[in-house]
C-alpha cells in the first residue's frame, strides 16, 4: 500500500437537530478547518470527496464551493451510515494509484429529528433483503424503529448466546458520556449511571433510549496527500494510513448467520481481518480505537468481530475496564456516537480526525498516552464496512 498521509483535519461541534446551521456552511466551516491544519489552500486540491445522506444530489459543490470554484472533480458519496469512510477510502485508492495527490474528504448531515425511515415509499427498497431475512430471523414488527429491530435483535442474540445481561450494554453507554465529558464536539456530555440508562424508555428489545445514538447535525474533514508530495510540499507526514479495506454482505448474510451477522458483525470481521493481514499488525498492537457504536450492542459486538477480545469475552473486557483508559485498548475517547453524536455523512470524518488528533498527542484531556497505532470502524447497514488503521510515523 502506497503512502497516504493524513494532513489536516477539520470538524465543528455536534448539534441536535433544529439548531444546526445549513449543511453547505456546516460542510464549508469543516473543509476550510481541515485546509488551515494542514497548510494549504483550496487550489492545491486535486480532487474532493463529498459523503452525505440525506440531501439532494450534488450537495458536495454546494458545500465546497463556498471554498471556491477550482474546477475539480467533487464526487458525491451516499453509503448509509459508513458514508464518510467510504469517501475517505475513494479518496485513498485516488491518491494510491497515482491519479491525484493531494485530495480534500467531506462528511457532512444535516439530520432531522426522529427514528432513521427510508424515504422513497414508491420503489423497491434497497435493504429488502435484511427485511427479509430479518423478519425471517425475529418476526415482523413494522412499528419499531428499523434500526432498532437490527440492532436490538442482534443483542437479543448476544445475550442469549453468551448469557449476559443488558447491564453490559448499558455500561458502555456510562463510558461514552464519561468519554464525551473531555470532548468540546460532542453533543451529550452529562454523566449517566447504569441505572438510568436501563431505566430509560424501552426501544426494542433489550435495547433502552440511552443505549441508542440520536440523530445530529454536523460535519468533518480531512485532507490526505500521498508521500513524495507530502514531503515536496513541507506538509505534516505524523499519521500515516497503514491499511484499509471496504467490504459489503456476503451471501452469507442472508443464508448462514444470524441477526449479529445481519447487523454487520460478518462485515466487520471480514474487513478487519484484512486490514491486519496488509499491515503486518494485529488486534494486540491497537492503542485506541474509534467503533461504530450506533447502538450500545453494536460496539460489544464490534469487539469481538475485529477481533480486539476473544468471542464471549467482551463482558470481562468491559468488567475490567480495559475499554477505557488505563486499559488496554480505549475505545470511543471521543464519547463515540452514543454521546458525541452520528451525523451520518460525517461520522467517518469525525472518526478519522479523533484519531489524528490522538496519534499527534493533540487531544487535549482525552489524550490516550503512547498512543501510535489507531483503528477505525464505520459500518452501514445495506451493507458497507471500513475498517481503517492509523500510524503514528514519527515524521
Amino acid at each position: 500500500m502506497s503512502n497516504v498521509h493524513v494532513v489536516g483535519v477539520g470538524m465543528i461541534p455536534f448539534t441536535k437537530p433544529g439548531r444546526e446551521e445549513p449543511y453547505a456552511v456546516m460542510g464549508e466551516r469543516a473543509a476550510r478547518a481541515a485546509l488551515e491544519d494542514a497548510g494549504i489552500e483550496y487550489s492545491d486540491v486535486d480532487q474532493a470527496y463529498a459523503g452525505y445522506v440525506y440531501g439532494d444530489s450534488t450537495s458536495g459543490q454546494a458545500a465546497l464551493y463556498g471554498l471556491g470554484q477550482s474546477g475539480i472533480p467533487i464526487v458525491n458519496v451516499n453509503n448509509n451510515c459508513a458514508t464518510g469512510s467510504t469517501a475517505l477510502w475513494q479518496a485513498r485508492q485516488a491518491i494510491a494509484a497515482g491519479a491525484a495527490d493531494c485530495v480534500l474528504v467531506l462528511g457532512f448531515e444535516q439530520m432531522r429529528r426522529g427514528a432513521l425511515v427510508e424515504h422513497w415509499t414508491d420503489r423497491p427498497s434497497a435493504m429488502a433483503r435484511s427485511l427479509r431475512t430479518m423478519t425471517d430471523l425475529q418476526g415482523d414488527e413494522p412499528d419499531v424503529p428499523l434500526a432498532a429491530r437490527f440492532f436490538g435483535g442482534a443483542a437479543r442474540e448476544y445475550m442469549r448466546t453468551y448469557d449476559v445481561g443488558p447491564e453490559l450494554f448499558a455500561r458502555v453507554s456510562v463510558k461514552a458520556r464519561a468519554h464525551a465529558a473531555a470532548n468540546p464536539y460532542a453533543v451529550f456530555r452529562e454523566p449517566l449511571t447504569e441505572e438510568e440508562v436501563l431505566a430509560s424508555p424501552r426501544v426494542y428489545g433489550p435495547l433502552t433510549r440511552l443505549l441508542c445514538c440520536p440523530p445530529t447535525c454536523g460535519a468533518a474533514a480531512a485532507v490526505l496527500c500521498g508521500e513524495e508530495y507530502a514531503r515536496r510540499r513541507g506538509l505534516r507526514r505524523d499519521v500515516r494510513i497503514r491499511a484499509q479495506a471496504m467490504v459489503t454482505d456476503g451471501p452469507g448474510t442472508f443464508t448462514e448467520g444470524g441477526m449479529m451477522t445481519l447487523a454487520g458483525a460478518g462485515m466487520a470481521r471480514a474487513a478487519a481481518d484484512q486490514v491486519y493481514r496488509q499491515a503486518g499488525l494485529g488486534p494486540g498492537d491497537v492503542q485506541v480505537a474509534e467503533l461504530h457504536d450506533c447502538f450500545a450492542t453494536n460496539e460489544v459486538i464490534s469487539y469481538e468481530a475485529l477481533r480486539l477480545v476473544p468471542e464471549g469475552e467482551a463482558d470481562k473486557f468491559i468488567a475490567d475496564r480495559q475499554n477505557t483508559y488505563g486499559g488496554r485498548i480505549v475505545t470511543n475517547p471521543s464519547g463515540g456516537l452514543l454521546a458525541k453524536g452520528h451525523p451520518l455523512g460525517a461520522t467517518g470524518l469525525a472518526q478519522c480526525a479523533e484519531l489524528t488528533w490522538q496519534l499527534r498527542g493533540e487531544a487535549g484531556p482525552r489524550q490516550v498516552e503512547g498512543a501510535a497505532v489507531a483503528l477505525q470502524h464505520n459500518l452501514g447497514l445495506g451493507g458497507a464496512c471500513v475498517v481503517t488503521m492509523y500510524e503514528r510515523t514519527g515524521r
